[in-house]
This record gives structure tokens, sequence and C-alpha cells, in this order.
């Protein structure tokens, strides 16, 4: 048995990194996995790699999230695990980072995750149940001077999931996040990581298939006590 069999999982991000490892893990367990991303030319190829569905889907326009969860319910009638996985990094300090910037990274990053939320919270309310798996960072927990907008936007996602996972807990929907440390994505592809990993105590960094593994604990029946709260996967870069 899997430990997502007979559930439906909505993954943001989708199309390749951490968003491509976590639909591909929960296939595996028995989820139905539809993956979203503005990335159209990747996704469906991930989609079909992973056994997944591909819908394109920008987070930060209210009438797709709408869209993409009313695809979902018509074709598996509910949807139990969403994870808000969507998110850029751009590095400015908070000096070099113009309001243009900023409002987008903040419309992809903090809004996106509001909107997404928003959009399966009546769903899950209605079946009095559901996990919300929300991705920040350790930009979540620390100063983020490099990346001053990114930072903000973690730090927010970590501060809606815990008002979420009051809101919602009544109804038996958990919401929680994830900090995850030095992953090996293409969103950091250009940094130089082996030297980085040197500060970390584990001296190393991550793949994205042990983000999707704590990913797959928290939607899982596993972590049904667990709402409210951060996880963090960094290595001990934070301790």
């Amino acid at each position: 048995m899997g430990r997502l069999d007979g559930k439906v999982a909505l993954i943001t991000g989708g199309a390749r990194g951490q968003g491509a490892a976590e639909a591909a893990l929960f296939t595996t367990e028995g989820a139905a996995v539809f993956i979203t991303d503005v990335l159209t030319e990747d996704g469906p190829k991930t989609a079909a790699d992973v056994g997944a569905t591909f819908l394109p889907h920008d987070v930060t326009q209210p009438d797709q999230w709408q869209a993409v969860v009313a695809q979902v319910a018509n074709e598996r009638g509910r949807i139990d695990v969403l994870v808000n996985n969507a998110g850029i990094l751009h590095w400015a300090t908070m000096t070099q980072t113009p309001l243009d910037l900023w409002n987008r990274i903040v419309a992809v990053n903090q809004t996106g995750v509001f909107l997404g939320m928003q959009a399966v919270a009546p769903m899950m309310m209605e079946q009095r149940s559901g996990s919300i798996v929300n991705i920040s960072s350790v930009g979540g927990l620390r100063g983020s001077g490099p990346a001053f907008a990114y930072g903000a936007t973690k730090w927010a996602v970590r501060g809606m999931t815990k008002g979420a996972a009051q809101e919602l807990g009544p109804y038996g929907v958990r919401v929680n996040s994830i900090h995850p440390g030095i992953i090996d994505t293409a969103m950091i592809a250009d940094l130089p990581l082996d030297e980085m990993a040197t500060r970390v105590p584990l001296r190393r960094y991550a793949s994205p298939d042990e983000v999707a593994k704590l990913a797959l604990w928290l939607a899982s029946d596993d972590s049904a006590y667990a709402s409210g709260a951060e996880f963090v996967l960094d290595g001990g870069m934070t301790a």
C-alpha cells in the first residue's frame, strides 16, 4: 500500500526541481497528482515522466486558481493535498530592489500561496480533511540580506501558514511549512554549491528528493497531528 493511496494532490511549480520530485514520489505512493506551472514546455514532459497530469497555471492569477481547482474537482471529485511549491528567487539587497521587482516576487511567492490556500479551502473544509504544504525557506527563519524580497516573502509564507492552520484546523485541515536550505535545483544552479556546503554542519547540500520525502510525510496521514508548524530541512544551517 502507498502512503497516499486514494488521495488527490495538486502541486504548483511542478515542472522541475522540488515540485517535480514531489510529483514523482507522490505518484509512486499512490496519489493522483496534478502539477501546474508557467513552464508549458517542461510541464507536460515532467507529467508524462512521473505519471501526473499537467495544467498550465500562473499562481498570481485568481481566475486561473479557480479554473485549476474546478478542473481537478471535476476529474477527481476532491483535493486532499496542496503543495504550494511555485516560487522565484532574485538576488538583490533592500536598497537594490526596485518596486516592480518587489511586486513580482511578492506576487508569486506570497500572493500565490495565499490564493492557493484560499482556492482549496472551501473543498477541504467541506471534506473535513486535507493537508496544505507551503514551501518556504531558511530565508523565512533568518535575515536574507542578499535576496531581500525573496526572504520577506518566505517569512510571510511562514506566518500565513500559522494563520491558516488556526482557521482551518477545526475542519480537520492541516497547514504546515517546509524550510529548505541549500537544495540542488535550477533556481540556484549558478551558485558554488560545493563551497556553500562547507558552511553547513552536515557538510553537504540536499537533493530535491529529500524535500519531497518531507512533503510526503506532511501530505500523508502519518503526520495527522502536525499543523501550524515549520519543518526545517537545512543540514543544520540554522541550528
